[in-house]
């Protein structure tokens, strides 16, 4: 199967109407353990006008060992880029989506610490559905857009910014429980993961609220 390069087509169709481009895309909405993480990343008419990395893929496109590599251009590419994150305990509280919409802001709040002005931004969100609306985000234009980070070369940016920002939390996570083996399966229901939560219960990054196994919680 030929992959497509993400492109900047969109990107350049709504500069002519907003001022920026924030492009968001999530990572580990279905793993089992850790964080959801939400990479945001900034298009503005200059930037527009580059070339796209060589590359650049949403992240499920990449190969792991090549990622780290990729999102440093890319973080270098865009005019600015950040990572929000909900906590599994987050999820557990408020579901899933709210927990991507908190992300979501958190995102886009760091880029505003860096003198983004979201609010003359248009912001894109891969997939079908807004949940930064509703999460508190009235402020903001967001425009859902299906496959995202597989056509535009922001969402694609911002995809595996987020995903090797959380591969590394769920690496350094290992370290500190090493059972549930997250360096490789990073928090996803692997069979290792699923035979350590049977063994050995939920930890506390476990999303107790998902219905994970039928075992204990030890910690």
């Amino acid at each position: 199967m030929t992959v497509v390069a993400p492109r900047l087509t969109r990107e350049r169709r709504l500069l002519r109407e907003h001022a920026l481009v924030i492009a968001c895309d999530e990572v580990g909405r279905g793993a089992l353990a850790g964080p959801v993480a939400v990479g945001a990343a900034v298009i503005d008419p200059a930037g527009a006008r580059t070339r796209v990395p060589e590359g650049l893929r949403d992240s499920k496109l990449v190969a792991e060992a090549r990622r780290p590599d990729v999102a440093a251009r890319a973080a270098s590419w865009v005019a600015a880029s950040a990572v929000g994150w909900a906590s599994a305990a987050e999820i557990d509280e408020v579901g899933i989506m709210r927990a991507l919409g908190l992300a979501s802001l958190r995102a886009i709040a760091d880029l505003r610490a860096h003198g983004v002005a979201a609010e003359d931004a248009i912001v894109i969100l891969d997939g079908n559905h807004d949940y930064i609306t509703p999460a508190g985000g009235a402020g903001l234009t967001v425009t859902p857009v299906i496959k995202a980070d597989r056509d535009c070369a922001s969402a694609a940016a911002a995809s595996v910014i987020a995903k090797v920002a959380r591969d590394t939390l769920m690496t350094d996570l290992h370290e500190e429980l090493p059972a549930y083996r997250w360096a490789r399966n990073k928090g996803y229901a692997s069979p290792d993961h699923r035979e350590a939560i049977r063994r050995h219960g939920m930890s506390p990054h476990h999303r107790a609220s998902w219905s994970i196994a039928a075992v204990p919680t030890l910690f």
